[in-house]
């Protein structure tokens, strides 16, 4: 099938991951929440010293924030996800979506040449990369992959 063989060769650069967007630890889960919604993005990653040391996502600002009800004020470093996984621009999209579906991940920092974050991989590109480059095969499956239509529709 050509959307393994693609999903195998084909880089995590193909895929143009979004830009990433900084805050640092030590600013408010509001100046993180009014970023988010400035640059229309799920998740910032969080440096310090020119380095990643996290990422806040939009599930954490639910979970470790809004459900535990911590003040806006609470710095970001408290409710962040420490350490986050990355992956490298060169791996293959296989192991990108392996790493997410593992994980539970929506988001993943994608590292550069240099060890520094140079995009940030969501979910959502690796949908558009598959409706864009394989219609037939995404548009054509049924909802779920071995379930069949016991009678034919219409007249």
């Amino acid at each position: 099938m050509e959307l393994a063989r693609n999903f195998k060769v084909e880089s995590i650069s193909r895929l143009h991951p979004t830009p990433p967007r900084h805050i640092g630890p030590q600013q408010s889960v509001a100046e993180a929440v009014a970023l988010m919604r400035e640059h229309e993005v799920g998740c910032l990653l969080v440096s310090a010293d020119d380095k990643l040391v996290g990422i806040f996502t939009e599930r954490d600002l639910m979970r470790r924030v809004l459900a535990a009800g911590l003040p806006l004020s609470t710095p970001v470093a408290q409710c962040m996800t420490p350490d986050p996984v990355v992956v490298d621009e060169k791996e293959s999209i296989r192991a990108a979506v392996r790493c997410m579906e593992e994980g539970g991940y929506r988001h993943l920092p994608v590292i550069g040449d240099t060890g520094k974050p140079v995009g940030i991989l969501s979910v959502k590109r690796i949908v558009h990369y598959l409706v864009e480059h394989f219609p037939a095969t995404i548009y054509n499956l049924p909802p779920e992959s071995d379930s069949f239509p016991g009678h034919a529709e219409g007249a």
